[in-house]
């Protein structure tokens, strides 16, 4: 009996312990904010733990994956230009050989809209790539849903 709850109390242990290994250090949150009747601003912000950071959307080839912004297409709103960013920390990393640009702490996302409806809903996902100074998470891919009222 000593043993068969040995062999469990161990399988229960190693279970958890590989739980306790799967890191999320980035949150994302979403807002709108109307700026006339027909315009919107998105704002997806990245909040991200001590220690990791994830890459700018202008990454060159060859280097992580950076952080890249897909919308549903919808009938009730139109992109207005392109993602901006804030201005990024840009370093040499040894692990891709190359400089890259990054976000530490926090980072905020802003996407304007052309709204042909009153109010919406605007969806989409966000791929990227987090990583630490000792290893890198496989991408990510989280998916968002944003009202416009």
């Amino acid at each position: 009996m000593k043993k068969i709850t040995l062999a469990l109390s161990l399988v229960l242990f190693t279970i958890a312990g590989a739980f306790a290994q799967i890191e999320k250090p980035v949150t994302w949150s979403y807002v709108a904010k109307k700026v006339s009747k027909t315009e919107a601003v998105l704002y997806l912000k990245a909040t991200i733990e001590d220690r990791w950071h994830i890459y700018s959307q202008n990454v060159k080839d060859g280097g992580p994956v950076k952080t890249t912004f897909t919308f549903s297409p919808s009938k009730d709103f139109s992109l207005v230009g392109k993602m901006v960013e804030p201005k990024a920390i840009t370093k040499y990393e040894d692990t891709f050989k190359m400089n890259v640009s990054y976000f530490e702490k926090s980072v905020i996302f802003q996407q304007k809209i052309k709204l042909n409806k009153a109010a919406t809903t605007v969806k989409g996902k966000v791929e990227f790539m987090v990583c630490n100074d000792r290893q890198c998470l496989p991408p990510e891919e989280i998916e968002f849903s944003i009202p416009v009222k």
